[in-house]
């Protein structure tokens, strides 16, 4: 019961911010930069809700950039279709303008786009700690999903500033983050 009530108070801290525009361009140059000579052709992401940062225009723009270089590299963006039923989640490509349907959350998903496994995986947090453990809605899924992917993608938590907790205590099946990014940069690894 104490993360359900933690999960509300974040996510309403986090909608509530007077600067979450300004903190969200902040961690769209952050993000931008880290990506700057990742050898990572197909990134795993997700559709903002609740508050959440957006990354999807810094990998709109990654992708773009792969096409530009004096050698194109294809690149692909993947966001995640949930099977309710199952509790699985896969990744099908994405691109602005991609057909969109809600999965049974209410959330957008790609249509009828194929399914793509990405290296690198770009991660919400509802909060975030020390170790590269995050706080997320509960339901799991990324942590069945990566616990079963061969080979593992990296994993890149995006949050705000203000969705620190120092005092977090992650529990045996948390899997912790290879790398989490702010609005200040990079926080994880120290």
């Amino acid at each position: 019961m104490a993360k359900k009530a933690l999960r509300k108070r974040l996510v309403e801290q986090r909608l509530n911010l007077p600067d979450r525009l300004q903190r969200a361009n902040l961690l769209q140059r952050v993000m931008r930069i880290w990506l700057v000579g990742r050898p990572d052709a197909v990134i795993g992401a997700y559709w903002p809700i609740k508050g959440e940062f957006d990354p999807l225009p810094a990998l709109h723009r990654w992708k773009e950039d792969g096409e530009l270089i004096d050698q194109p590299q294809p690149r692909m963006i993947g966001l995640p279709v949930v099977d309710k039923v199952h509790k699985t989640m896969a990744f099908h490509a994405w691109y602005p303008g991609c057909p969109m349907e809600e999965d049974a959350y209410g959330i957008p998903k790609p249509k009828d786009t194929p399914v793509i496994v990405p290296t690198l995986l770009f991660v919400a947090c509802v909060g975030y700690a020390a170790g590269g453990y995050r706080l997320g809605y509960g339901g799991g899924f990324y942590d069945r999903m990566l616990a079963a992917l061969i080979p593992q993608p990296f994993t890149v938590g995006l949050g705000f500033a203000t969705s620190f907790l120092p005092d977090f205590e992650p529990e045996p099946h948390d899997i912790p983050l290879d790398a989490i990014l702010n609005d200040h940069g990079v926080v994880w690894p120290v």
